[in-house]
């Protein structure tokens, strides 16, 4: 049973809209509608069964309804295949209230995003929550690198998660984007001796804009020889496969890590096990 660490969907009635701008400002097309229903038709043509929401708060205010949604999803998961993490944001006060209530609920993670809430990863405030959420058995996922649609920001840049790994020691930590989007050399060098996992999402699949052309030349991607040596390195019990949707063909992003060189064994850990060990999901799975 394959599953997808990394997918993105919007309520129905702002899906439209929402994909309309950000594939307008990353210059990339969207696979999908953005919608629930469409992530699931999504995984149903690609052979995926289960896939993770990643939810991002931008503004504080949006926690609450974002976490309600989240719960709600959740109760339909044996239906859908669908599990969703929560949301929080640097600025929430109330962010051990918030963690231990999605612990409590059984929410079993929670996704930051640096870039889009415009705070470095190193941050008081995000150690704060890294540090909480741990202790509340939570994994944490958080957008790692650069970001398509915002050039040159580092707030997730490769030393300031190197900079909170020497501080706390969160257990459950998944750096998205294979350590850090465009910059995987120092991904590479500055993290391979870490306890953290990586997710697959939106790095080797070939980026194309929203008129259709590919634009390899104008954004970087992960190559096959440098994704293998990084499994190898961080060890393949570390990575989660992720499609990113509705920003990749699910299908395609699935065949590229099965053509990468990966053994059968990997294969394995990296599609299903790795995952399905994170999440508590169950006690066997294969693709």
């Amino acid at each position: 049973m394959i599953i997808d660490f990394h997918a993105h969907t919007f309520p129905e009635q702002l899906a439209r809209r929402a994909i309309a701008r950000l594939s307008d400002s990353a210059h990339i097309k969207n696979y999908s509608d953005g919608t629930l229903d469409g992530l699931r038709r999504s995984m149903h043509a690609a052979g995926i069964g289960h896939a993770v929401l990643l939810p991002v708060v931008t503004k504080p205010s949006q926690a609450e309804d974002i976490n309600r949604l989240a719960e709600e999803t959740n109760r339909r998961f044996r239906d859908t295949g669908i599990l969703s993490f929560g949301g929080i944001h640097p600025d929430n006060d109330d962010y051990k209230d918030i963690l231990r209530g999605l612990a409590d609920r059984g929410i079993p993670g929670v996704k930051l995003h640096p870039v889009f809430q415009k705070t470095d990863f190193d941050d008081i405030r995000y150690l704060r929550i890294v540090d909480c959420a741990s202790e509340n058995g939570l994994v944490v996922l958080t957008h790692a690198g650069f970001d398509i649609s915002f050039p040159g920001a580092d707030h997730a840049a490769v030393p300031r998660i190197r900079s909170v790994l020497r501080q706390i020691r969160p257990d459950k930590l998944v750096l998205a984007h294979m350590g850090g989007w465009g910059c995987w050399q120092d991904a590479e060098e500055l993290l391979a001796d870490c306890s953290v996992y990586l997710d697959t999402a939106f790095s080797l699949d070939p980026l194309r804009s929203n008129t259709g052309r590919d634009t390899a030349a104008e954004h970087t991607s992960l190559s096959r020889e440098r994704f293998l040596r990084m499994v190898r390195s961080f060890g393949a019990d570390r990575i989660l496969f992720g499609t990113d949707s509705p920003w990749t063909d699910a299908k395609e992003a699935l065949e590229l890590v099965r053509t990468s060189g990966l053994t059968s064994a990997e294969l394995d850990a990296v599609l299903s096990g790795n995952a399905a060990r994170l999440l508590g999901l169950f006690s066997a799975a294969s693709h």
